[in-house]
């Protein structure tokens, strides 16, 4: 146990203490994806917030036409305030590409959509629905900071499962890349790199703003969401405005490093977003020696977690990390178009419209669905699915 701070401040779990915050003026949006329909890790985040009494509940939802209905209707079971926000309705999708803003679909877009029906609220928190030690401390913890002077804050823990060390994104990909590009950069006061490696774990997906700084943030489409969040914090926030809490425990599932939504694929979306929150920041970038410094910055890290694991008597796969950090170095290049979502404030739709819209392509699912029903066996709507990117949870291990 230690009380180390770093660049920003940094909040540590040392007792069993559920500290005061704002909850009821505070939304929690919490993504979700067909596939968290009543599994108990959802049942289990959405029982304790019953507990937690948010002032309301905004699920972001992808899932296919036949599925949304009864979803929603599981949604409404529960005894907190949730609002069903399906991301891939018709009615919606047309508004946003009348708007410009059609292109690919990923956990950012669910979340920025999310986000939108936040504002009405004083606070936003952000976390999956995956989490198989959901406490209902954790959105206590992460709007402690906001109540006392800050406008971010970011969870943080430890990825200890299965006797193993999981968090491998992190580590082994983001971690060493911050520093190689930190090392390669002069600089005369903290800036970007030293901003990013005050955190703890900056792929977490948990974290709280004030709806103010969300309203002037760009947001990830995709895989990126995390990293270029924290990029949008430092520009809004900056050091003295951003905090870190600890969550203590935290289990979530876990991803291959290959196929197509494995870990190496998120490694691009993760690395485009890095480096363009560098780049944002005024920071050049020599990608010609980019992936060769990668791989020295990472070398001394793995050294150092084969060390850790050892020290507590942990599995180990020296050469499987090693063979990541080659699967990561090959994901390093410039980042290529920017894609971001506009910040709320700017944005060409409300976000009462994207209620109005989402609202009525639930409306008409649900209509669909009864209709299929009542219809006798034999003669069901064909399966549709409304998504266009597997991404969901974290999914950072």
């Amino acid at each position: 146990m230690e009380y180390v701070q770093e660049r920003v401040t940094t909040l540590h779990a040392l007792t069993d203490h559920r500290p005061a915050a704002p909850t009821g003026r505070a939304a929690v949006v919490v993504p979700m994806t067909e596939r968290e329909y009543g599994t108990l890790a959802a049942d289990r985040v959405l029982t304790a917030l019953e507990t937690v009494d948010p002032a309301r509940v905004v699920v972001p939802l992808r899932a296919a036409p036949d599925r949304v209905g009864p979803f929603a209707d599981w949604l409404d079971g529960f005894d907190v305030d949730v609002e069903t926000l399906w991301c891939g309705g018709p009615r919606l999708t047309e508004l946003l590409a009348n708007r410009g803003l059609d292109g690919s679909r990923g956990k950012g877009r669910d979340v920025w959509l999310g986000l939108g029906r936040a504002l009405d609220e004083e606070f936003v928190v952000v976390h999956d629905a995956d989490t198989k030690t959901y406490s209902p401390a954790f959105v206590s913890r992460l709007l402690f900071p906001l109540a006392n002077g800050h406008e971010f804050s970011k969870g943080y823990y430890a990825r200890v499962e299965d006797n193993s060390l999981y968090g491998r994104l992190f580590r082994l990909f983001f971690r060493p890349l911050v520093r190689a590009l930190g090392d390669a950069t002069e600089r005369r006061e903290p800036g970007i790199m030293e901003y990013l490696d005050a955190f703890r774990y900056a792929l977490a997906g948990e974290f709280a703003a004030t709806t103010d700084l969300v309203s002037r943030c760009r947001i990830q489409r995709g895989w990126g969401l995390e990293v270029g969040t924290l990029g949008e914090a430092f520009a809004h926030a900056g050091f003295a405005e951003s905090a870190q809490v600890d969550l203590g425990r935290y289990e979530h599932d876990h991803r291959s490093v290959d196929g197509p939504t494995g870990l190496a694929d998120m490694s691009r979306a993760v690395g485009a977003a890095t480096l363009r929150a560098v780049e944002g920041a005024g920071v050049d970038i020599e990608y010609d020696a980019l992936a060769d410094r990668y791989r020295e910055a990472a070398d001394p890290l793995v050294r150092g977690y084969e060390a850790d694991a050892a020290f507590n008597g942990l599995d180990y796969d020296r050469a499987a990390e090693r063979e990541q950090v080659e699967t990561y170095a090959d994901a390093l290049g410039e980042p290529g178009p920017d894609t971001r979502l506009p910040a709320w404030r700017t944005a060409p739709v409300t976000p009462s419209e994207v209620a109005d819209a989402a609202q009525a392509d639930l409306a008409a699912a649900r209509e669909s669905h009864a209709d299929a029903a009542a219809r006798p066996p034999g003669e069901s709507d064909r399966h549709q699915s409304a998504e266009e990117a597997p991404e969901t949870g974290t999914g950072e291990d």
